[in-house]
């Protein structure tokens, strides 16, 4: 059983790539970073109940799974490789069930991973409660990754897309059951949990241009708030900056977008700092690449996050963003 799932997975999630000596099959794979190159490696698990809802689709999960991995790439400025995947499955499951959750699995993996021609190089298949890990691995000139460590006094903080639609999608399922399709807001919104969008393009047109990045998975504060600690610097944002989608606004209001924003996570997008003079050509850039960037706020002297309201007062959040471990 658990070779022929193995021989499902590698059929759907085919890629070719001349670094990829040994690939599925073996007891390792054999693999050959190309010359002038520094390798890049990520890994995040991914369990039911926790990390997505539990009737979430198989290809959702198959699609999602992989997205957070390659966020964590493009956060680094690193262009995607080679992946390494492991299954754990429910064995009460019959073996039709198994096999149909696979089929479907590794087509949302495969949809996600063929445009960037990661190929999925070796793994592992286990039972027990359902949950998904996955190792990527990418490439970056020497001296060129993108850290959380160079944010300096003075810059100016952005961020790709939009932020909070991610955590009002969950709200939705959590609060208002499954959604129907056909009711546009609230599709968008759920897909934007179900299956974000890794900003592995504009990671790289950031290379030597922004001195801080990093993904928001977490919650804007919580995220943002690790570039200030990493980089011994405080933060400054207006909450009116933040980059709302036509959705969210549509739906929730305006308290709300903004906390959702704030501290929702699970967007995947970048934030990220840069010198006021590269501003304009930085937004000029990401708007080609067709994410954007917007201006939210400053890097200042200090430590933490603080947000400014649209009467200058200062906001005091319910809550930072996700904490695995709090009580």
């Amino acid at each position: 059983m658990e070779f022929r799932l193995i021989d499902r997975i590698r059929e759907r999630t085919a890629q070719g790539r001349d670094d990829v000596r040994l690939g599925i099959g073996d007891d390792a794979a054999l693999l050959a970073v190309p010359e002038g190159q520094e390798l890049a490696v990520t890994i995040d698990t991914l369990v039911e109940g926790v990390h997505f809802p539990r009737d979430t689709a198989p290809a959702d999960i198959g699609w999602k799974s992989l997205a957070v991995n390659l966020s964590d790439l493009a956060a680094m400025g690193a262009s995607p490789a080679w992946a390494l995947l492991a299954l754990t499955l429910p064995k009460a499951q019959s073996a039709d069930a198994i096999q149909a959750f696979i089929d479907g699995f590794a087509e949302g993996f495969a949809q996600l991973a063929q445009p960037h021609r990661l190929a999925l190089v070796g793994g592992d298949t286990t039972s027990g409660p359902l949950t998904i890990s996955v190792a990527v691995h990418g490439f970056v000139p020497p001296g060129k990754a993108l850290t959380r460590a160079g944010a300096k006094v003075g810059d100016v903080v952005l961020v790709t897309g939009t932020l909070g639609d991610a955590a009002a999608g969950l709200y939705l399922l959590q609060h208002g059951g499954r959604v129907e399709a056909g009711d546009a807001p609230r599709d968008y919104l759920v897909g934007r949990l179900n299956r974000p969008t890794p900003r592995l393009a504009a990671g790289v047109a950031l290379r030597d241009r922004a001195n801080a990045c990093l993904d928001i998975s977490d919650g804007l504060l919580a995220d943002l708030g690790h570039i200030c600690e990493e980089s011994s610097v405080g933060a400054e944002i207006d909450s009116v900056l933040l980059p709302r989608s036509s959705a969210l606004l549509g739906l929730f209001d305006e308290t709300s977008t903004r906390d959702f924003a704030l501290s929702g996570g699970d967007d995947y997008e970048l934030c990220f700092t840069v010198p006021s003079t590269r501003v304009a050509d930085v937004q000029a850039d990401l708007a080609r690449l067709g994410c954007g960037a917007t201006r939210i706020g400053r890097i200042v002297e200090g430590s933490g996050v603080r947000v400014r309201e649209a009467d200058g007062s200062w906001l005091e959040p319910a809550r930072q963003g996700w904490d695995h471990f709090a009580a």
